[in-house]
């Protein structure tokens, strides 16, 4: 699968999705934080579908 997401978008969705996570266990213990699953998984796999959609790529061309 082609990747179009760099390194800091990939970290920032990791570090987003585990904040986001952390909220079905800590704080309000809601289970809006699944949402969290999101950036989460798209920053693991280096993939977002909605990029694709709109035409992003936030990739360097040698990283692909």
């Amino acid at each position: 699968m082609m990747k179009n997401e760099g390194k800091i978008d990939r970290t920032l969705r990791v570090l987003v999705g585990l904040v986001l996570l952390s909220l079905v266990f800590v704080g309000p213990q809601s289970l809006w934080g699944l949402i969290g699953l999101v950036p989460l998984l798209t920053g693991l796999v280096g993939f977002c579908p909605l990029y694709r959609v709109l035409g992003l790529n936030t990739c360097p061309l040698n990283n692909r």
